[in-house]
């Protein structure tokens, strides 16, 4: 039975669904998937349009909201909202270190989450929207980031099921590698240094410190993690984000404090790092990063760990050889390099099965051009101009392949406009869609 909830301005419903592990087995294994319907209150009975959030990540859950706050305050003005736990995530069947321990060797798990990509998801929202809607009604979708990924996969394999398609900082491209992705990428991660750098010079020498720290003496983590200088650099994650330099360097000048034996890394610095490093709480991002990539007709022999590989041909981002030049240290992005599985406890468990998934060489595509080239659901997509996850190029290829989708360039706000934009960036691309704008 649906379990309802009253929060400040909404009213939210509980809904579970069995869906096939295996969408071309459907009598084979089941697994859960978790949607929370929201709609704002005194509108229970409306019969409002409905709209699917699907999150970015891979393996991201969905927001848990405290009231009409953020991008679903404008959302619930016009629409009935149901925010998918993607498969693995959330209250859905979850896929951690813990339960995909049960499922047998690496081998069993690799197979496992091989079915835990776009393709399956965009089939657990079609299963989910014939159950609450029937199968004549359709719904639109907002995606955010990897969750516009699935947007497009939707458009590709499954567009009878959509009215309207929202898209926010995911247009990816539709035939790019994994290589290429990260060749745009490690650019744009320089950039993203640089511009923090003449924001905060400060930070420089004080980066070079801990770093220089690190090389030596990799620090233990709260959480038991290892802080090596690679994994310290990661925080470059943080870059991408409107507010990320700010934060960043509000981390970074807590970092020392003055123990027994002289200076330490500061216990506050290291639970900042660890909150911002560890994937406890979302291992199927790490596990299965690179595979979001993985098309058989575009990497035929599998992502193969690509960031790493691709990293060696941005020899700027080697901090120890910053160190004896003199140079600032480089912090990278949204890379997931193999090291992570040995550094990380909740990820340690599924160092052999992620090698498996890295070296796996029949992933079925993602994206289907000549359908998407003749889509007739109207498409908008805010495309941040300096976005470091997603290649700008990529995004305006996409957009122009897709047959109707109108594209809003803007570098007002970076890849995260639709969390932190107080509705704005929604509220322009349903105004876009709706012909307003």
């Amino acid at each position: 039975m649906s379990t309802v909830s009253r929060l400040p301005g909404i009213v939210t419903t509980d809904h579970v669904f069995q869906v096939p592990l295996d969408h071309s087995a459907p009598d084979g294994e089941q697994i859960e998937v978790y949607a929370r319907e929201v709609v704002a209150c005194g509108r229970e009975k409306d019969a409002l349009p409905w709209l699917v959030f699907l999150q970015g990540g891979p393996g991201g859950k969905a927001a848990r909201p405290l009231g009409r706050d953020a991008w679903l305050d404008r959302a619930l003005d016009d629409y009935r909202v149901l925010l998918l736990d993607q498969r693995g995530t959330g209250r859905s069947t979850p896929a951690t270190r813990q339960t995909l321990a049960r499922r047998g060797g690496p081998q069993e798990q690799a197979d496992y989450l091989a079915h835990f990509r776009a393709d399956s998801i965009v089939r657990d929202a079609e299963l989910i929207r014939h159950r609450l809607l029937g199968a004549d009604k359709r719904w639109s979708v907002l995606g955010q980031s990897f969750g516009g990924f699935c947007t497009l996969t939707y458009l590709s394999f499954a567009p009878e099921g959509l009215t309207e398609a929202f898209i926010t900082g995911g247009l990816s491209g539709l035939g790019s590698s994994a290589d290429d992705v990260y060749r745009a990428a490690y650019p744009r991660v320089v950039s993203k240094n640089e511009d923090h750098y003449a924001r905060f010079p400060q930070d420089v020498e004080t980066v070079r410190r801990i770093a220089a720290h690190l090389a030596d003496s990799p620090a233990t983590l709260p959480g038991g993690g290892l802080l090596t200088v690679e994994a310290f650099q990661s925080l470059g994650l943080m870059l991408g984000g409107g507010s990320g330099s700010g934060s960043l360097h509000y981390l970074l000048e807590e970092a020392w404090a003055e123990g027994p034996a002289g200076a330490e890394l500061s216990d506050t610095f290291l639970a900042g790092v660890q909150a911002r490093l560890s994937f406890a709480e979302g291992p199927l991002y790490a596990v299965l990063h690179e595979s979001i990539y993985g098309q058989r007709s575009v990497n035929e022999g599998g992502t193969g760990w690509s960031a790493e590989r691709v990293r060696k041909e941005f020899p700027q981002f080697d901090a120890r050889a910053s160190l004896e030049s003199g140079t600032p240290v480089l912090f990278t992005g949204e890379m997931i390099y193999p090291w992570m599985f040995d550094t990380d406890p909740a990820l340690r468990p599924l160092k052999e099965t992620a090698d498996l998934l890295a070296a796996r060489t029949d992933w079925p595509d993602l994206y289907d051009p000549a359908r998407l080239a003749a889509n007739t659901v109207p498409v908008v997509a805010a495309v941040y101009h300096d976005d470091m996850y997603v290649d700008t190029a990529d995004s305006l290829a996409t957009a122009r392949a897709v047959r109707g989708l109108r594209p809003w360039i803007t570098n007002e706000w970076e890849h995260d406009g639709l969390r932190v934009s107080g509705g704005k960036v929604l509220d322009r691309l349903i105004k876009m869609a709706h012909g307003e704008v």
